[in-house]
């Protein structure tokens, strides 16, 4: 009897010791990463010109988070309404939220010098493609932008992926201070503030859809009103042009009086 009953025991030990080494042997997956490059000339070109028509049919898209009304003084540069980014290269919810960030402004605007470069290659999501702004600059006679990568998807040790990533640019005093004021309770990233009207605190919508794509599948995408590339990152972008637009005075016409827009319910 003491037999019959021992061996069951005796074999879940065994299972359950086989199973503590196996792990114990287990080396932690180690991250990679690698510089941005400068993004295509077509493909930036592509990104920087969606057809109106396609914005529209997308319209307020699927999955898009609301931003955040606040009360401040008003975030200027030049004279100009202020836009400004704040995320990391690694961080797979900036991969995201830069698509929008790019769609929207470039109906503002244009971008010069984008990068494109993948989320860390072990966080959720990973290795989402997108676009950075480092080394990039916006020209616009509407607005003015800042974007902030502070860190590369490039692990400080690889083996050790709680010392973080590779530092890239720092935040201005008077820049840090707006995530402090507005998002003081979790200090996520991606923050974008829009002329200290609005703010955007992590992904406008999820990146799901941009699972398994390049950086040219995405812009592909995004010319096709019927993708969820499109759905979620046009949607958030027709979203955030509402919010420009109230920045603006409703200019450009071509924008601020389209009907994905003007459809927009922004929180009072």
């Amino acid at each position: 009897m003491l037999i019959s009953i021992g061996a069951p025991v005796l074999i879940v030990i065994l299972i359950v010791v086989g199973f503590v080494v196996v792990k114990a042997n287990q080396k932690p997956v180690a991250a990679t990463g690698s510089p941005s490059t400068a993004l295509d000339a077509a493909a930036a070109k592509s990104l920087g010109s969606i057809p109106a028509a396609t914005f529209d049919t997308v319209g307020a898209g699927s999955g898009v988070s609301a931003p955040t009304a606040v009360t401040g003084a008003a975030l200027t540069a030049d004279g100009k309404p202020r836009v400004v980014y704040i995320g990391a290269e690694y961080c797979p919810f900036c991969a995201a939220q830069r698509w929008a960030v790019v769609a929207a402004l470039s109906r503002f605007g244009t971008f010069t010098g984008l990068g494109a470069t993948t989320s860390s290659s072990i966080d959720s999501y990973p290795s989402t493609a997108t676009v950075s702004f480092h080394g990039a600059t916006y020209t616009s006679s509407l607005l003015s932008f800042t974007g902030v990568e502070e860190t590369t998807n490039i692990p400080v040790d690889a083996s050790d992926i709680s010392k973080g990533y590779t530092p890239l640019e720092t935040p201005t005093a008077a820049d840090q201070a707006l995530v402090t004021t507005y998002d003081s309770q979790t200090g996520s990233i991606p923050f974008v503030d829009f002329g200290n009207k609005y703010v955007t605190i992590g992904a406008s919508y999820l990146p799901t859809a941009l699972k398994g794509l390049t950086q040219t599948q995405i812009i592909a995408d995004l010319q096709n009103p019927g993708s969820d590339v499109a759905k979620g990152a046009l949607g958030a972008a027709n979203m955030m042009t509402a919010v420009l637009c109230k920045m603006t005075g409703n200019q450009p016409a071509a924008a601020c009086s389209s009907t994905a827009v003007t459809s927009q319910k922004l929180p009072a």
